[in-house]
């Protein structure tokens, strides 16, 4: 989506009036190229013109941050090599380069994660699923006597395994993912945030790392899993197919592989009452609604609508024995 550049351009960083005229201008001038040139793609609000151009900014003055983190940080002055560094880099944005790969760090969930082409790049939406998640495992942890036991799959940079830890201080959190270089990231991302104590990380397909001593006794499985059909992998920006891994978009021929293995792999580790929760693609919600209320495994759906009321999550409550 191409913005106007004049509503761009209005205020575009009060902060430069204390740098100076030569400041100003150089990011006037910037800004109002990368408001005719960039595409933003809807997955990512945080980005527009501004905040792509301050984080590209600070990246360029040494001090590579996320976008958000952008946005609340007074930018610095540039000398002639580090304007020139920051036209390198809006040109690798404008051909396609996610502003999180390039700065190597993105927000979710108010915690500040590493970014690199290991895994997905965090996305506001799935959020959605995070923050009920995090509220349900909340109430198990006031009920309950025993740490609640959180399972997160395919959990790429960590981000969702990473935020139920950080919002929760009870829980205990497993994560996996079938991609090595996935799990790196996400180590990193657990060491950086200082939650190794109680985030644990393992390799392999999906539950498959999770054996007999989990069998009843899991809280919640959650899962940003891949949604995308492998036939509208070819249709998808250059920005996401370019350089975010497909492993973590395609979900096989209908887009609902993993979702369909989830509902069906996930009742043996929970226990009664713990929970499934799913992020689902856009038009996949009503079908995972209704196979999931004839499943036996299950007694309780619920749903979780973006702003325009699609589903965008749903989560099952398993039946009791």
């Amino acid at each position: 989506m191409k913005l106007d550049a004049t509503a761009s351009t209005a205020h575009p960083a009060p902060d430069l009036q204390a740098l100076g005229p030569d400041a100003q201008a150089a990011f006037e001038q910037r800004l109002s190229r990368l408001t005719q040139a960039l595409d933003i793609l809807p997955d990512k609000p945080e980005e527009t013109p501004i905040s792509a151009l301050r984080a590209l900014w600070l990246l360029a003055a040494g001090r590579p941050m996320s976008i958000h983190a952008a946005t609340e940080t007074p930018l610095v002055a540039l000398d002639a090599a580090r304007l020139a560094a920051l036209d390198g880099l809006i040109a690798r944005r404008m051909a396609g380069e996610p502003v999180a790969y390039l700065t190597g760090w993105q927000r979710f969930m108010e915690i500040e994660l590493r970014a690199s082409p290991a895994a997905l790049i965090p996305r506001a939406e799935s959020e959605l699923l995070a923050q009920i998640a995090a509220q349900k495992l909340r109430e198990m942890a006031a009920a309950a006597a025993t740490p609640p036991v959180v399972i997160d799959v395919c959990c790429g940079s960590g981000n969702l395994a990473l935020a139920l830890a950080h919002a929760v201080p009870q829980a205990q959190v497993h994560g996996a993912d079938i991609s090595e270089t996935a799990l790196d990231l996400a180590r990193a991302n657990t060491e950086t945030l200082g939650l190794s104590q109680r985030v644990s990380l393992h390799a392999g397909d999906l539950l498959a790392p999770f054996g007999a001593e989990f069998h009843g006794k899991v809280d919640m499985v959650v899962s940003l899993p891949p949604y995308i059909s492998t036939a509208r992998m070819d249709a998808m920006p250059h920005e996401i197919v370019g350089h975010e891994p497909h492993l973590a978009f395609d979900g096989g021929p209908f887009g609902v592989r993993i979702l369909m293995r989830l509902i069906h792999e996930s009742p043996p580790l929970l226990r009664p009452g713990g929970w499934l929760g799913m992020e689902v693609g856009l038009g996949q919600g009503p079908a995972m609604v209704q196979l999931l209320e004839r499943h036996p495994a299950y007694d309780r759906v619920e749903t979780v609508c973006d702003a325009d009321g699609a589903i965008r999550a749903v989560l099952a409550r398993a039946a009791a024995d």
